[in-house]
This record gives C-alpha cells, structure tokens and sequence, in this order.
C-alpha cells in the first residue's frame, strides 16, 4: 500500500506549537510526517466500492496522541497504531475540549476495541487549496497534564489521525492514515498544544 499512496502524490507537513497561558507561543516541530499503509487501505475501499456508501467515512476526522513513541523498530509506511495511546478519557482529560469517542480500531488485518479518540471538529478542517487540507487539533490547558506510566511521569511524544470509518461499519472503526513522533513534551495546565497538520492529496 506504500506505493500506492506515493503514486497518489500525498504527503503531509505537521507544525506543534506550545502556546502558554499568556499567549506566548513556541514552535516545537516544523517538519514533514509519515503517511502510513492505512491511508492506501482506506482509499483502495472507497475505489474498489467495497467499504463505505457514504463519503464522509473517508474524512479524517480524529486523532491519538500517545506517550511510547516511536514504535519498536523505527517509523515506517507500515505502521497502523500508535505505540503507546491514551488509553482513557481521564488521560485526555474530563474538563478538557476535546470531544472523545471510544471504539474500535482497524489494526493491520484485525481490530482493537476499547481505543479512546479525539474528534477534529469541522470548524478545525480546512481546504486551503484544491488538493491540500489543513487540520488543527487543539490539545488544551486542560487536556492530557500529569501523564504516568508505571508510576513515573510520562511525556507525550507520538499523534496520529484517522480515517472515519472506511469500511461502513455501523459504529466508526477508524485506521491510522498519518504519523509523527516527535520529542517529548510534559503536558501541563500551563499551556496548550497547537498540531497544524497539512496533508496534500
């Protein structure tokens, strides 16, 4: 599916900013991300006619940001899950914005249940031009502070989107479709993080 996604031409660019809570901002990533393998699997349903009849489940539309990052092995084209995701709505946040959705995930030739989602608002997505659309995923002062792992704090340092809902199942299952590692950052209420994330189709 590598070579499938090449062939279409898509690539991606992902901007982090820190922005504190005096509004003051620092641009921590400026940088080109990886499209993986189930960016060619979603859209190889929606060519072949085989997965969904309805177009809005090839939208990207939500997110993970994980702590484990990168994934055992190196980043390639063949990853399809975060190396280590929030796991539960505490760990984004309950008085955070973000809107949360708990489902199944497309793994490679099976599926995860229990995957905690961010969604991407519409008012977040837009066309910038005929071929490349810009998502902003806004982590808030609120959302994702104080992370462990195994009692000891835990950085963010990994974020992926999702596609939807390829194959139309009657609940979303979304597939990773991009990916980024990036350094680690210890996520507290004194700031929000800002992902800019162009993909170009």
């Amino acid at each position: 599916m590598k070579n499938f996604t090449e062939e279409l031409g898509i690539n991606g660019h992902l901007t982090i900013i820190k922005k504190m809570s005096t509004g003051e901002e620092e641009v921590l990533l400026d940088d080109s991300n990886i499209i993986v393998s189930g960016m060619g699997v979603g859209l190889s349903y929606l060519f072949s006619a085989s997965g969904s009849n309805n177009v809005l489940d090839y939208q990207i539309q939500k997110f993970q940001i994980g702590v484990s990052g990168p994934p055992e092995g190196g980043v390639t084209s063949a990853i399809n899950e975060l190396s280590g995701s929030l796991t539960s709505v505490d760990e984004y946040g309950t008085g955070s914005n973000l809107a949360l959705f708990e489902g199944t995930q497309i793994v490679g030739n099976g599926q995860a249940t229990g995957r905690i989602f961010a969604e991407i608002p519409a008012s977040k997505i837009t066309r910038i031009n005929e071929s490349s659309v810009r998502y902003t995923l806004v982590v808030d002062e609120e959302a994702a502070n104080d992370l462990t792992r195994g009692g000891q704090p835990a950085s963010i340092n990994e974020i992926g989107m999702f596609m939807k809902n390829p194959t139309g199942n009657a609940q979303d299952r979304p597939i990773l479709v991009c990916y980024r590692t990036f350094s680690d950052i210890i996520k507290t209420n004194d700031f929000s993080l800002i992902f800019r994330w162009t993909i170009n189709f």
